[in-house]
C-alpha cells in the first residue's frame, strides 16, 4: 500500500495523435459533446487506412536541424512528445529536475529499408533456397549505417540529448507489452520510494510499410473499404494502425505538491500480464488484473478499452468490461485513434487523465461510440490488449 507521500500523480502530458497536437487539443475533443471523428488516410496502401501523423513543426521541440536530421520520424515524434510533457509539467527549463529524472521508454524497432525488404520478398518468390538467398541479400544490400538508425534505445538517447533528461534510463521492447511494462515500472519505482519523478512513454508511426506488412501477413488488418462509414466504429474487422506519440511526467505526490505542480490525476494502480488468447484463459487473466488494479468496480465512471481490433479478442474484452464495470461509460480507443502498439497504453492513460481533469462528461469515440455519461469522470480504468499478446490495465482517480 502506497503512503500518501508516494502516491503517483500525473503532472505532465505530451500527446500527439492523428487528431492533433497537445493537451489543449485533446482535452477539448474529450469535452465536446459531439462524437470524436477520426482522421484517416489511405496513402500507405489504398484501400487500407491508417490514422496518420499530423503536420508538425519539429523545431518547436527539437530546435537544432542537425538533431532532427539524424532521427527517423518515430524518434522525432517521441522526442517531440517528451518535450511537450516536460513543458506541460513546468520542468523543461529546470536543469536540476531533468538531471535526475528517470526515463523509461517503450520502443519498437527502427524504420526499415523498404526497398531491400521488397527485393527480398520478390526474390523469395523465384527461389527455393531462401536461406541462401537471404544471406546473400544481407551481405550485399543492407547499408551498415542503417542499423544505427534502427537502435531502439536511440529514442531515449535523443531525449537525453535534446531535453537534458539524464537520470537513469531504461528502454523496453515488446510491442504493446513494452508500453504496459514502461508505465508499470515507472509507477512501481515511485510508489516504492525508489524514484521521485519519471518521464515515460512511447511513439509509433502508423505510416510504416514494414509494420503494415507485419499486420497484413498475419491477416489482421481491417479489410473494409475506407469509404465505409463504420470502418473504425461498431464491431471491428481488424487492426487499423494509429499514429501516437505520448509521454507522461509522473511524480510522487510529495514532490509534486512541494513544487506546487498541477496534478491531472492520481495513477492509482497499473497491472499487466500475457498469456494464451483462447477462452476462458483471456477472461480469467483480465479478471485477475482487474481484481488487483480496480477492486471497487462499481466506483469506476469511465472505461477506455484498448483492444487492437482483432474481432475475437475485441469481443471478449468488450464483454468482460461491460460485465465488470456496469456503471461506467465504455469508450473504444481504436474508434477514434486507431491502434498505436507501443504507444497504445501510454495514450490510454493520457486520455483517462485528461478526462478526469476536464471535470466534464466524455464525448463518444467515433460516430457509434456510445452515449456520453451524465456526470463528470472521477475514476477511470484504461486497458490495452495487444493484437498478438500482452494485456494491461490501469486505474486513475481525481486528485483529492
Amino acid at each position: 500500500m502506497n503512503t500518501h507521500a508516494n502516491e503517483v500523480v500525473i503532472t505532465g502530458i505530451g500527446i500527439v495523435t492523428s487528431l492533433g497536437i497537445g493537451c489543449e487539443r485533446h482535452a477539448g475533443l474529450l469535452a465536446d459533446p459531439q462524437p470524436i471523428v477520426p482522421v484517416r488516410s489511405t496513402n500507405i496502401d489504398p484501400p487500407y487506412v491508417v490514422h496518420p501523423l499530423p503536420e508538425i513543426d519539429w523545431s518547436e521541440q527539437i530546435p537544432r536541424r542537425g538533431d532532427q536530421r539524424q532521427m527517423e520520424n518515430w524518434q522525432r515524434l517521441g522526442v517531440f512528445a517528451a518535450g511537450l510533457a516536460l513543458d506541460d509539467a513546468g520542468l523543461k527549463e529546470d536543469a536540476d529536475a531533468c538531471s535526475d529524472m528517470d526515463l523509461i521508454v517503450a520502443a519498437g524497432g527502427g524504420e526499415r529499408d523498404v526497398a531491400v525488404d521488397t527485393m527480398i520478398i520478390e526474390e523469395s518468390r523465384k527461389r527455393n533456397d531462401r536461406e541462401v538467398m537471404l544471406n546473400e541479400m544481407l551481405t550485399t544490400e543492407l547499408r551498415p549505417t542503417l542499423f544505427l538508425a534502427q537502435l531502439s534505445n536511440l529514442l531515449a538517447g535523443n531525449i537525453s540529448i535534446v531535453h537534458k533528461v539524464t537520470g537513469s534510463s531504461r528502454t523496453l521492447m515488446g510491442e504493446e507489452g513494452a508500453g504496459i511494462s514502461a508505465l508499470e515500472t515507472a509507477h512501481a519505482r515511485i510508489a516504492a520510494g525508489q524514484s521521485t519523478h519519471c518521464l515515460t512513454g512511447a511513439a509509433f508511426i502508423a505510416e510504416r510499410l514494414d509494420t503494415f506488412l507485419m499486420i497484413e501477413s498475419r491477416n489482421l488488418s481491417d479489410r473494409r473499404l475506407s469509404s465505409e462509414p463504420d470502418l473504425a466504429t461498431g464491431n471491428p474487422d481488424g487492426v487499423v494502425l494509429g499514429t501516437a506519440g505520448v509521454f507522461l511526467v509522473l511524480e510522487s505526490r510529495q514532490r509534486a505538491e512541494a513544487r506546487g505542480a498541477r496534478i491531472y490525476a492520481v495513477l492509482e494502480n497499473v497491472g499487466g500480464d500475457r498469456g494464451p488468447r483462447n477462452e476462458p484463459a483471456l477472461t480469467e487473466r483480465l479478471d485477475r488484473i482487474a481484481t488487483t488494479v480496480a477492486p471497487q468496480a462499481e466506483a469506476v465512471d469511465l472505461v477506455i478499452a484498448g483492444a487492437a481490433g482483432e474481432p475475437v479478442t475485441s469481443d471478449i474484452e468488450q464483454a468482460f468490461l461491460s460485465s465488470r464495470f456496469p456503471n461506467a461509460a465504455l469508450r473504444s480507443q481504436r474508434a477514434a485513434f486507431g491502434h498505436g502498439i507501443e504507444a497504445q497504453f501510454p495514450l490510454a492513460i493520457a486520455l483517462g487523465a485528461l478526462a478526469i481533469h476536464n471535470d466534464t462528461p466524455v464525448s463518444p469515440f467515433g460516430t457509434n461510440g456510445g452515449e456520453s455519461p451524465s456526470a463528470a469522470t472521477r475514476s477511470a480504468v484504461v486497458t490495452t490488449l495487444g493484437f498478438q499478446r500482452g494485456e494491461g490495465m490501469a486505474r486513475l482517480a481525481r486528485n483529492g
